[in-house]
């Protein structure tokens, strides 16, 4: 069994990558943006952006803990952008005795990006373009990473096929 959290910035193949890794484990995915989507459907706009992605997360963490404590293999599809979110993943893989995977979906081309948003069908919790350079360069220069584990970061500019194989060995080693 195995939790593997990914990271990146929106746009950057997440979704796509923890797609073809549930089709080829049996994993199952936690997809951060269909729990905040269904919150923001449900309540609209009378709870704060802030609060709704608060609540958002403490739904994904509370599925990941039920979903491993049956034995099932995890991936949580979310940009890593807080520290807690590491915390809370390696806990979790601790108390559930599972392996702790981190992926860092790697895209660093503004044009690129943009170009997958506004072709993606959009869900109400995403953004539909980068909205600052600023923005884009610290999201992608502050993702969290864990401080004492290997993590594997891939250049989502390549075709998927080129590095699927890789992240599925990383994985399973």
């Amino acid at each position: 069994m195995f939790f593997v959290q990914m990271s990146g910035f929106p746009g950057s193949g997440k979704s796509t990558l923890a797609r073809e890794i549930a089709k080829e484990t049996g994993a199952v995915i936690i997809d951060h943006d269909v729990v905040k989507s269904a919150l923001l459907e449900s309540i609209g706009s009378s709870i704060d952006a802030r609060t709704t992605g608060a609540m958002s997360y403490h739904i994904d963490w509370s599925l990941i803990d039920s979903l491993l404590s049956q034995g099932r293999s995890v991936i949580f599809d979310s940009p890593c952008l807080y520290e807690e979110m590491i915390e809370k993943g390696t806990h979790l893989t601790k108390k559930h005795s599972v392996t702790y995977k981190y992926v860092e979906c790697y895209l660093d081309d503004r044009k690129e990006i943009n170009n997958r948003l506004k072709s993606r069908e959009r869900m109400i919790s995403q953004i539909e373009e980068i909205s600052s350079e600023e923005a884009f360069q610290y999201t992608i220069k502050n993702s969290k990473k864990p401080i004492d584990i290997k993590c594997l970061v891939v250049d989502t500019s390549q075709p998927l096929e080129t590095y699927v194989q890789t992240v599925l060995n990383y994985i399973y080693e």
